[in-house]
């Protein structure tokens, strides 16, 4: 089973919460899960790096950009995919992954986020469990309960996602939503 793993480009490897996302993505990893990143810096370098270190492997779904993000050196090889558009990369992460692991990022997180949520909203995907690590900075990042209070989102919206601490955590929520717990 295919784990998304997404987040900020700009986590440093000395950083704790580098350690954590490792961590998540090597416990997964050795409980049968694939895990599928965007194979550059920061989380997603920690995505691949936890597979390789729990012995698993990794894909990598890299963009080209001028100004950075070369493919992170633990993607296994040959799994390396390089995109030029953000919308083919999103939808090859969407149309693989059976659950997204949402670590703390900036623009490029919350733009696959959204699109992830929107596109499980409206129904043009098939519904993952999208698990957001880290509640304490989601909630300051977003005011998800004020969207539902405006009216904006539904109440109901409230549930296309959860808040996530550690890999057993998420591994009991991939699970139970896959109706294997």
């Amino acid at each position: 089973m295919v784990v998304a793993v997404m987040g900020g480009h700009g986590l440093e490897r000395y950083d704790p919460e580098f350690a954590r996302v490792a961590r998540i993505s090597r416990t997964l990893t050795r409980l049968g899960f694939l895990m599928v990143s965007g194979g550059g810096p920061g989380a997603m370098e920690a995505g691949n790096r936890g597979a390789a270190d729990a012995g698993g492997s990794s894909i990598g779904l890299n963009i080209v950009l001028p100004h950075e993000q070369a493919p992170n050196a633990y993607v296994t090889p040959g799994l390396c995919f390089n995109f030029h558009y953000f919308g083919i990369r999103k939808m090859h992460f969407l149309m693989r992954a059976k659950a997204i692991c949402c670590f703390p990022g900036g623009f490029g997180t919350l733009d696959e986020l959204f699109e992830t949520l929107t596109l499980i909203q409206t129904r043009k995907v098939h519904p993952v469990p999208v698990l957001l690590f880290g509640r304490e900075y989601w909630e300051r990042v977003i005011d998800f309960r004020f969207l539902a209070d405006e009216g904006v989102i539904d109440d109901r919206d409230l549930d296309l996602f959860r808040f996530a601490e550690t890999a057993e955590e998420a591994w009991k929520m991939i699970l139970r939503f896959h109706g294997a717990d």
